[in-house]
């Protein structure tokens, strides 16, 4: 196991972070969201920054500018790139907003949509579909945007409970991911619509989980969907374990109360320990099948191998410089083996693997 060299880092006094985003476009760019009070009351900001490598040192470490910043009235909880326009990006926010901003305009966002009733804790871009975009709430609810659109495109009721993460499958374009507090992981076909019988159909359309995955006996934090293998998924949370889904492995479950048959199942292919506290955050390398990032309360971020005989995983990697929790990781998209991390204690840090 690899220990870390010392990180380039960036520091944003007064506003503790909540995750991060490269952008598909260009390698050196990195939006932050952030919050002050932890995000528990207060202001939200949107810190842009450039990421630069030494030019002629090869594996030289990389340095880390704030470029550009913007204010919002409540805490910044997620920020995904626009896969279409280079200059766009969007927010969800606190006060269950969500916000698309162009990084040419100084001060206020482009376009704002308010249809979640409590906190837009992520947001994620097609990068199939590329003008469509979705968003998941404390509320249960997860949307489906278009940055042209002034309302939502679809609203599925995914989980009677937070829902933590949604993310689109990297591999069919309207196949999407969910985690939640209650424990389980769904994967949802938008091309399968269902509705509720006793509500008014074109305003309230609830979608059937075309997957269920009984995750854990406590909250699911974090998923992630594995790059290179279309039916595998990362999931990691409240148990300090980080585990890896074969969701081909399903079986018909009994008829709910509402008549919907629904799919359980995912085999559980690995379970990967090490972490002191829950797991905040999983993602999977884009450039290597079996290396999975992971960011945690215990103030690390941690490399994964799934590419052990036993199937268990092994620890390869970590980076511990971190003094706080920390709640976001990102694998560079244009730079193998350049990871960033943000954490509570207003740092952002970009480092080699």
């Amino acid at each position: 196991m690899n220990r870390p060299e010392p990180p380039s880092v960036l520091q944003t006094p007064g506003f503790a972070h909540y995750n991060l985003a490269w952008s598909p476009f260009h390698p050196a760019r990195l939006a932050v969201a952030s919050s002050a009070n932890y995000g528990l009351v207060g202001n939200g900001r949107l810190h842009l920054t450039s990421v630069g490598i030494a030019p002629g040192i090869p594996g030289g470490q990389p340095t880390v500018n704030l470029d550009k910043q913007y204010d919002t009235q409540d805490g910044l909880y997620d920020v995904a790139w626009s896969e279409i326009h280079e200059n766009q990006l969007v927010t969800g926010s606190g006060d269950g907003s969500i916000k698309l901003w162009d990084i040419m305009i100084n001060d206020l966002p482009i376009r704002a949509w308010h249809e979640h009733t409590r906190e837009v804790f992520s947001v994620d871009w097609s990068n199939i579909k590329k003008d469509q975009f979705i968003s998941s709430s404390w509320d249960g609810s997860v949307k489906l945007w278009s940055p042209d659109r002034p309302r939502s495109l679809t609203s599925i009721q995914a989980h009677s409970a937070c829902v933590y993460q949604a993310l689109f499958s990297p591999h069919q374009p309207d196949i999407i991911a969910t985690c939640s507090t209650d424990g389980t992981l769904k994967i949802f076909d938008l091309r399968m619509p269902t509705y509720a019988l006793t509500t008014n159909s074109f305003t309230n359309p609830i979608t059937a989980a075309a997957l269920t995955i009984p995750a854990s006996g406590t909250e699911i934090l974090s998923l992630d969907w594995n790059k290179y293998k279309p039916f595998t998924l990362a999931s990691g949370g409240v148990d300090k374990l980080i585990k890896v889904w074969d969701c081909r492995m399903v079986k018909l479950a009994p008829e709910t109360a509402s008549q919907q048959v629904q799919q359980v199942g995912g085999v559980c292919e690995s379970q990967m320990a090490g972490h002191e506290w829950a797991v905040r955050k999983v993602q999977w390398s884009p450039h290597r099948p079996d290396l999975l990032a992971s960011a945690s309360y215990d103030m690390t971020c941690r490399v994964w191998s799934t590419n052990t005989p036993d199937g268990r995983g092994s620890l390869v990697y970590i980076h511990d410089p971190h003094t706080e929790f920390v709640v976001g990781c990102a694998w560079s998209l244009y730079q193998e083996g350049v990871l960033a991390s943000c954490s509570w204690d207003c740092r952002v840090n970009v480092f080699r693997v």
